[in-house]
């Protein structure tokens, strides 16, 4: 059914739910599971470049310590797992990854806002849901998470 699966993390506590469906879902195909983390650019383009990359750096780390989850949970239900960290537009970087890996799912997260929310802070997860040619899988990730 499903060979490669993308699991876009962000690194927040309410991605665990994702994670976790992901990682499910390729135990039970036999997919493999790819970890994502995107460090947005966009809101840093008017820092100097010394600040970016001390600021980067920092990203990247939290990046890090964000798939390092998804690794861990692939690992111990023996599901094979690769992780990559990008910089750009999270929700273009997450296509590019579709494409450059064959990825067959997406499984995220979202907190379901709706209205004038929504419209303010705006969805990765939407966009990705009008975008991508495959299917994504949608876990909610309520406030309290």
């Amino acid at each position: 059914m499903y060979q490669q699966i993308l699991i876009p993390t962000d690194g927040s506590a309410g991605a665990t739910k994702a994670i976790h469906e992901g990682v499910r879902l390729a135990d039970l195909t036999g997919a493999t599971v790819h970890g994502l983390y995107v460090v947005d650019t966009r809101d840093y383009n008017t820092l100097p470049e010394s600040k970016w990359l001390t600021l980067a750096d920092e990203l990247e780390a939290a990046g890090e310590t964000a798939l390092e989850a998804i690794q861990a949970e692939a690992e111990a239900v023996g599901v094979p797992s690769e992780t990559a960290i990008r910089k750009g537009i999270p929700h273009e970087e997450i296509l590019r990854y579709v494409g450059d890996h064959d990825i067959d799912l997406i499984v995220m997260g979202t907190h379901g806002r709706t209205g004038f929310n929504r419209f303010l802070i705006g969805s990765v997860t939407e966009k990705i849901i009008r975008q991508t040619p495959i299917p994504v899988h949608i876990v909610r990730i309520n406030e309290d998470d």
